[in-house]
């Protein structure tokens, strides 16, 4: 699709703006990258992992300009008054592993950085998978007493897609559009992108199809769209790509898109992936132009994902909003680890989409619920009215993906109440026809190809009530407890720090990839920074 070139000019000539500002995190650099744990398949006489190399000009290190949006903590709502809660999915993780290398790096990390639904969708909670694939996800709800105060309860929603085989996902149409600006020198930044993408290299296949775009320093098409399974080619143009220059996205964004046309798969994965450090130095109206930008080429039938990279100058307010008004999702890479999870063993629901524009609303009974807080997901909550609107844009879900929201619940009766009593307010009504039921949980989806969404709905009954929540639940909650602590404390003021790090530590269970025992100790790595003022943030424009 053809944006008309008044756009264009608009956002290349915003996007270029301020380089010379660019500037990297004054503090400890991060330890030489491991080696990969085993070699890479490759082609005879190709370029290895260990020979991708960094060539360019340095940036002298400056000032924190990271950059973060400030939204404020879902409120607490009193059922009488406001009984529905809607709000879009999220597949993000980036704020956690963004999170996770501050504390690494012994820096507390601004409370603006911390997404509460970010850290706790991180994690899988092992739900089950739906039967088949007519719908494509199985919904999974539990009721229990909150694990930070008895009187209270939490109503943890999940979500599954199905499962899909690598060897039978549809091809894929990928551009790897790559900052190559003079800020991404440092060695967490473009020597760390490029053996990420490295990873991702042996999965190809020869039916998918892989270009290459770097702007800024090394600017222009640096692979064509080339068949998935040269991987030597492909390696060997990743070893080409060098930091040095200006930042010109606008412009990177365009040659992307337009490999990406050139190569689109009907029923494919058709995707743009943006790895940058995220430091476009936009003002408002710019911004606004690059994500009317991405927005359109979604709608043709190209997402874009963003991978964030870097410190000191991270922009995570921008990458994430690209990622969501492509249709994408956004992750932060702070190590080859967190590459190899994000590309290569998550790579289907990170490339792949089974259902979009998913969106979840509860309405709660006022007979049984006296109030509830909506834990995370502030700017993916919805107006009641756009559940049912098949125009307003949602997240999406990919094969074998899960999602969690948790609810905090006061009962009625259970005097924990945060809001004042109404003098003059009614009693809520005893109702019959749904006298066991606490909520009524509505989810909306739509199919790949489809305008048209699909409901389902599941009530949570009273009598459902844990004594004793599940490992997932009380793992989910310790989670969502460091979130809280990292942003101050306020919404669950009663927990501990030793607290979440018991609950969490008897909540492990099945750890094959280690995650949960990493978790526990950046409980205690934040414990120890809690006292430490936190360090601060460029508020997003």
């Amino acid at each position: 699709m053809k944006v008309r070139s008044c756009v264009m000019v608009l956002v290349a000539a915003v996007v270029v703006a301020g380089c010379s500002q660019k500037v990297r995190h004054v503090g400890p650099m991060p330890s030489p990258l491991p080696a990969p744990p085993a070699p890479m398949a490759r082609m005879a006489g190709a370029p290895t992992l260990n020979t991708i190399v960094m060539t360019g000009s340095q940036v002298v290190p400056a000032a924190n300009t990271e950059v973060y949006e400030r939204p404020d903590d879902n409120p607490v709502k009193r059922t009488t008054e406001q009984p529905v809660s809607t709000f879009s999915v999220d597949v993000d993780t980036g704020s956690y592993s963004n999170v996770r290398r501050m504390l690494d790096d012994g820096v507390r990390p601004p409370a603006d950085a911390v997404r509460a639904e970010e850290f706790i969708n991180y994690f899988n909670y092992g739900y089950a998978v739906p039967a088949d694939k007519a719908v494509p996800f199985r919904v999974h709800t539990e009721l229990a007493r909150a694990p930070w105060d008895a009187r209270r309860q939490v109503l943890m929603i999940g979500i599954k897609g199905y499962e899909q085989s690598r060897a039978a996902l549809p091809p894929m149409n990928l551009v790897f559009l790559v900052d190559t600006s003079g800020s991404m020198y440092s060695q967490d930044k473009l020597p760390l992108l490029k053996r990420a993408f490295a990873q991702l290299v042996p999965q190809l296949r020869s039916q998918d199809r892989v270009a290459i775009v770097a702007y800024a320093g090394s600017a222009g098409l640096v692979l064509e769209p080339t068949p998935g399974d040269q991987h030597g080619k492909i390696i060997a143009a990743l070893e080409r790509l060098q930091a040095g220059g200006s930042t010109n996205g606008g412009a990177g964004i365009e040659l992307a898109y337009a490999m990406a046309r050139q190569s689109y798969v009907e029923g494919g994965a058709n995707r743009v992936i943006l790895a940058t450090d995220g430091d476009f130095n936009v003002g408002v109206a710019n911004r606004q132009a690059l994500e009317t930008l991405v927005g359109d080429r979604r709608k043709s039938g190209i997402a874009l994902t963003t991978l964030g990279f870097g410190t000191g100058n991270y922009n995570d307010a921008m990458a994430e909003r690209l990622a969501d008004v492509g249709d994408g999702n956004h992750a932060y890479i702070d190590s080859l680890s967190e590459a190899r999870r994000v590309l290569v063993r998550e790579m289907g629901s990170t490339l792949f989409t089974i259902a979009r524009d998913v969106k979840i609303q509860v309405e709660f009974n006022p007979a049984r619920v006296s109030e509830y807080r909506l834990i995370g997901y502030e700017n993916r909550v919805l107006n009641n009215e756009d559940f049912a609107n098949d125009k307003v844009d949602a997240g999406d879900i990919g094969p074998g993906h899960e999602v969690t929201a948790l609810y905090e619940i006061v009962p009625v009766g259970s005097g924990a109440e945060q809001l004042p009593a109404l003098r003059y307010a009614d009693k809520a009504p005893a109702g019959t026809a749904h006298g066991d039921e606490v909520a009524d949980v509505r989810l909306r989806y739509k199919l790949p190809g489809s305008d048209s969404s699909e409901l389902i709905r599941q009530p949570v009954l009273a009598s459902t009530l844990r004594a004793t929540p599940s490992e997932s639940l009380r793992f989910a909650s310790a989670v969502a407890g460091f979130a809280d602590a990292l942003r101050g404390g306020e919404r669950m003021p009663g927990w501990s720090w030793e607290q979440i790090i018991a609950t969490a530590r008897d909540a492990r269970g099945d750890d094959p990839e280690g995650e949960r025992a990493q978790f526990i100790q950046l409980v205690k790595a934040g414990q120890g920074l809690v006292e430490t003022p936190a360090r601060p943030a460029q508020k997003a424009d």
